[in-house]
C-alpha cells in the first residue's frame, strides 16, 4: 500500500467511525488497470450494498474521462440506492504527481430517515415563496455492467422517448450524452450500446463525432 493510499485509509476509518453505521466512506483506486474492481476500500458498505472489489460510479467515469485541471471536488449531492434510500454524498478528488487523480474518496451518508422527518415538517415551515431547484439523484451501482444500463437509462430519459420512436438527431443526443458520461470507457460498452439503439458500430462512431462535424 502506497503512503497516500495508507493515509486516504486513515481518514476514511475516522470519517466512518465519526458519523456512525448510517455513513459509508469509499476509496476509488483510478491507477489500476482494472476498471471493474475500482474499489480498494470501503466502510459501511451495508449503505450502498457495495463491497471491496466492487466497480466504479458515474462520478469515476466522469473523472476518467476530463482533464484533471477542470475537476473540482463536489461536495454535498445527492445519490440514491437499488433499494431508493436517499444518501448525502461528497466526492474528493486525491491527486498524485503531475496533478494527475489518483484516488477518489467518496462519502455517503444515508439521509432517508431524516427526509421522513423534514417532509413532516415541511408543510409547517413553508412559505409561497420558494426558491431552488431539485435535481434527481444519482444511483449508485455496483458493477460496470450495472452503470453502463444506468448510464444507458439515463441518455433514454434524456430523449424523453423509447428508442423505437427516436429520430435520428434523438439517437445523437443520447450517443453523445453517453460519449460526455464516459460511458465508452466500459469494456464492450459499444457493442452493448449499438444493439440497444439499434444501429451499426459505424453509425455510433459517427454519432460520437456528430458535433465535432459542425
Amino acid at each position: 500500500m502506497d503512503s497516500n493510499l495508507e493515509l486516504l485509509t486513515q481518514i476514511a476509518h475516522g470519517i466512518a467511525v465519526h458519523f456512525g453505521y448510517t455513513c459509508e466512506v469509499v476509496i476509488h483506486d483510478l491507477k489500476k488497470n482494472d476498471l471493474d474492481r475500482s474499489v480498494v476500500y470501503i466502510e459501511n458498505g451495508h449503505v450502498s450494498n457495495r463491497q471491496l472489489g466492487d466497480g466504479p460510479s458515474e462520478i469515476v467515469l466522469e473523472t476518467l474521462k476530463k482533464q484533471p485541471d477542470v475537476l473540482k471536488d463536489r461536495l454535498s449531492y445527492l445519490t440514491r440506492t437499488d433499494d431508493g434510500r436517499i444518501l448525502k454524498s461528497s466526492t474528493m478528488y486525491i491527486r498524485g504527481k503531475n496533478n494527475t487523480v489518483d484516488y477518489i474518496l467518496a462519502i455517503n451518508y444515508d439521509i432517508t430517515g431524516l427526509l421522513t422527518v423534514d417532509n413532516a415538517l415541511k408543510p409547517l415551515l413553508s412559505t409561497s415563496e420558494t426558491n431552488g431547484e431539485s435535481r434527481k439523484p444519482r444511483k449508485i451501482t455496483h458493477s460496470v455492467n450495472d452503470l453502463l444500463d444506468t448510464l444507458i437509462e439515463e441518455s433514454v430519459a434524456l430523449v424523453g422517448k423509447p428508442v423505437a420512436l427516436m429520430s435520428k438527431e434523438d439517437k445523437i443526443t443520447a450517443i453523445q450524452y453517453l460519449n460526455d458520461a464516459g460511458a465508452f470507457l466500459i469494456t464492450k460498452s459499444g457493442d452493448k450500446v449499438s444493439n440497444y439503439f439499434g444501429i451499426s458500430k459505424f453509425t455510433l462512431y459517427s454519432y460520437m463525432d456528430a458535433n465535432k462535424e459542425k
